[in-house]
C-alpha cells in the first residue's frame, strides 16, 4: 500500500484511462493514511461526462475538500478554471490532489498552476490504459506523454497503471498489462508508482503482487 505521498500529487493521461477515479479515490486513500487536509482540484475543463466533481458528497463525508470549476456539470461550456486550486498548491498544511483533463488541450489549464506547483514537493503521474483507444502501443502512450508534457510544461515523474475494462476486468486482464508498462517505464526512464485495481478483484492479486491500490470504481450521479 502507499504510504510516501507527495504534498502536491497531479494526475493526467489519456480520455478514458481512468484518471479521475484514480484522484478521487487517490485523495480518500491519502486522508485515510495521514489523518491531514486534503483538497481534490478538478482542472478538467475538456471532459462533460464523468467529473472529479460528481464524488462531491463522498468527498465532503471524508473530509475531503473538493474544487472545481463554478461551471462544472451545467450546461455552460467556458473553459473555467477554480481560482482556489491556488490556495491549496500553495497550502503546506494540505494535500492537493488534481485531476487534470485529457490530453494536450485539457494540460493547457494546468500550466497556469505551473510555478506554483514545480517548486513545491510535487509529482506528477501519467495514467496509462492499456485497453483504450490511442494508448494501446507505446509508440501511442509516447506521444500522448510528449503533448501533456510540452502543454503543461511540466514533466511526469511517474507512471500509474490502471489497465482495466471496467467491471468486466479479470486478474489475467490486470497481469497482462504489467509487461507493457515495463516497457513504458524502460522508453521513458520513468517508474512505475503504483497499478489501480478495481477492488473487487483486488485480494485476487493483492497476495501475489505489489505495488498494488484498490480502486473503487466510480459512477456519475445526474
Amino acid at each position: 500500500m502507499i504510504k510516501d505521498f507527495r504534498r502536491i500529487t497531479v494526475f493526467a493521461g489519456h480520455y478514458g484511462s481512468g484518471k479521475t477515479n484514480i484522484a478521487v479515490n487517490y485523495s480518500a486513500l491519502i486522508r485515510e493514511a495521514t489523518g491531514k487536509k486534503v483538497a481534490l482540484a478538478d482542472l478538467d475543463i475538456v471532459n462533460p461526462y464523468y467529473r472529479a466533481k460528481d464524488s462531491t458528497d463522498r468527498l465532503e463525508k471524508l473530509g475531503i475538500r473538493m474544487i472545481s470549476s463554478p461551471f462544472a456539470n451545467s450546461n455552460v461550456d467556458l473553459p473555467a478554471l477554480p481560482s482556489e486550486a491556488y490556495s491549496i498548491i500553495d497550502d503546506e498544511e494540505t494535500f492537493a490532489v488534481c485531476d487534470v483533463g485529457g490530453d494536450d488541450r485539457g494540460a493547457y489549464a494546468l500550466g497556469r498552476y505551473r510555478e506554483g506547483i514545480v517548486k513545491g514537493d510535487y509529482e506528477m503521474l501519467m495514467v496509462v490504459n492499456m485497453y483504450r483507444p490511442l494508448t494501446r502501443t507505446v509508440e501511442e502512450v509516447l506521444e500522448m506523454k510528449a503533448e501533456i508534457e510540452a502543454a503543461a510544461g511540466i514533466p511526469f515523474t511517474g507512471i500509474v497503471n490502471n489497465s482495466n475494462i471496467g467491471p468486466l476486468t479479470t486478474k489475467e486482464d490486470v497481469v497482462k498489462s504489467f509487461d507493457f508498462i515495463a516497457e513504458i517505464s524502460k522508453e521513458t526512464g520513468l517508474p512505475l508508482r503504483f497499478t489501480a485495481v478495481w477492488d473487487k478483484i483486488y485480494c485476487e492479486l493483492s497476495g501475489e503482487y505489489e505495488n498494488l491500490i484498490p480502486l473503487t470504481l466510480q459512477e456519475r450521479v445526474w
